[in-house]
């Protein structure tokens, strides 16, 4: 069971955000419906799992107080109405989990609110092609920052983390055991120098060795 809370712009989408997620057994709304968790603050009265804020822009006041949340480490899941014109760079390195647009589809939210929940970082398409490096830049410098080459194996381990999905999940699509999983997530995180399975997706990232 997966808490959320909500912060929206508006009390009109507060409760349809609020709605859609009710639908979905696996998560559970947490701060009220009726507006209390717009004037608690974000997270003083409740302890969610995940935080979900739909702004306007990146610069409001409601957006700035989700990056503090994410600053003191809760997973957060941001929507505004147009990420591509937004420091979304700003906002990962915040700690940020998530960055869309709020036209989403109800599955897409709650997807992101899954991986965020997961501890991984979901992206607009639009937004990694504007994080990553310049062609040509790749093949330059990355491979020389790696503590050793990934192998075939690990990269699809990690581009499946990059999904969104769990150990379980990957040893059944990979058809390994968990145990095996672990190992090779632990592996990852070694040679990339992360410190987490989000950073780590990250990393991939940065290095060209995966897309989201």
């Amino acid at each position: 069971m997966i808490r959320i809370l909500v912060k929206a712009s508006s009390a009109i989408v507060q409760a349809g955000l609020e709605s859609l997620l009710r639908e979905d057994p696996a998560l559970r709304l947490v701060g009220g419906e009726s507006g209390r968790s717009q004037k608690a603050g974000l997270t003083t009265e409740v302890s969610p799992d995940v935080l979900l804020v739909e702004t306007e822009t990146l610069a409001d006041s409601s957006a700035r107080q989700a990056m503090d949340s994410a600053l003191a480490g809760g997973p957060v899941v941001v929507l505004v109405r147009n990420p591509a014109l937004e420091p979304v760079a700003d906002a990962l390195r915040a700690g940020v989990k998530a960055v869309l647009p709020s036209g989403l589809s109800g599955p897409e939210i709650i997807a992101a609110i899954e991986a965020a929940a997961a501890g991984l970082v979901v992206l607009h398409a639009s937004d990694v092609e504007s994080l990553l490096p310049a062609p040509g830049t790749i093949s330059s410098r990355p491979s020389a920052t790696l503590v050793e080459p990934l192998t075939a194996r690990e990269i699809e381990v990690l581009r499946l983390l990059a999904g969104g999905l769990g150990n379980k999940e990957i040893a059944s699509r990979l058809d390994i055991s968990e145990h095996t999983v672990k190992f090779h997530v632990a592996s990852i995180m070694g040679k990339l120098g992360a410190a987490s399975r989000t950073e780590a997706v990250t990393l991939g990232l940065r290095h060209g060795l995966i897309l989201i």
